[in-house]
């Protein structure tokens, strides 16, 4: 490619500018507006940041404000988790209204965690449509509702949870000193968000046979779809399937 000669591109440019001014267009023009009497200081504190230092800011990982406060105040038995779990603040952002309790007995038969309370419990735990699906199914497993523990991860019912972060926030750990409390036989978690929580790899499958390690406990643990999931008949059916050879797996 030739090379323009200098002398030709200056008079591109003066006769580009003479089309200009022809036009009525004699000043630059801005789309943003500028106060053209503000003092220099002034003008220097109205200056955004470079691109780079926008960049730098943003990459400065926010503040993780960690869950359940001091560790050495957590419930030492399951006899006082509950008023904990409904008093403790950093629970649930400070928010102490409209919260869920547990329910159960300590060492039962199995525990049942699921991810959040249902948005009709009030008083009791899974007393709507998902707890009259879970009755039908423990009636159907031959485990007695008083034989179980009933827990979730949240604290109430939250329409579109950050699970991440809750995970970075430590909710993980509180779940983990929950189950080592109550000590149950076996554990069923229903809902995905819940086996991450745990430590369980996410790029493994969420519904492999699983077992809950904690400060020496072992405890054989299922993971599967929520609740609501399992309404579907396909997939209550694959729930059944799994739960059978989870039970032959653990009798063994």
């Amino acid at each position: 490619m030739q090379a323009v000669p200098q002398a030709q591109l200056a008079g591109d440019i003066a006769a580009a500018l003479a089309w200009w001014r022809e036009a009525g267009v004699d000043h630059a023009f801005a789309d943003e507006p500028s106060c053209w009497l503000a003092e220099p200081e002034a003008i220097a504190e109205q200056t955004p940041p470079a691109p780079m230092q926008q960049r730098k800011a943003a990459a400065l990982p926010a503040a993780v404000h960690r869950i359940g406060s001091d560790k050495a105040e957590w419930p030492a038995d399951l006899a006082s988790f509950p008023a904990w779990w409904l008093s403790e603040t950093t629970l649930d952002s400070g928010r102490t209204v409209d919260r869920v309790s547990p329910r159960g007995i300590a060492g039962a038969e199995v525990m049942v965690l699921i991810e959040q309370p249902e948005a009709v419990d009030s008083e009791n735990l899974l007393s709507g449509p998902q707890g009259k699906l879970l009755s039908a199914m423990l009636a159907a497993m031959g485990i007695a509702a008083d034989a179980c523990y009933f827990a979730s991860v949240l604290t109430r019912h939250t329409p579109m949870p950050d699970w991440r972060a809750l995970h970075e926030a430590g909710m993980g750990e509180i779940v983990a000193h929950h189950v080592h409390l109550a000590a149950p036989k076996r554990l069923i978690a229903f809902g995905s968000n819940i086996l991450p929580l745990l430590g369980h790899d996410p790029a493994q499958s969420a519904h492999s046979l699983q077992v809950f390690n904690h400060e020496g406990r072992t405890i054989p643990l299922l993971g599967a779809h929520g609740l609501d999931a399992l309404m579907r008949p396909g997939a209550k059916r694959s729930f059944w399937q799994r739960w059978l050879d989870w039970t032959e797996v653990i009798t063994a």
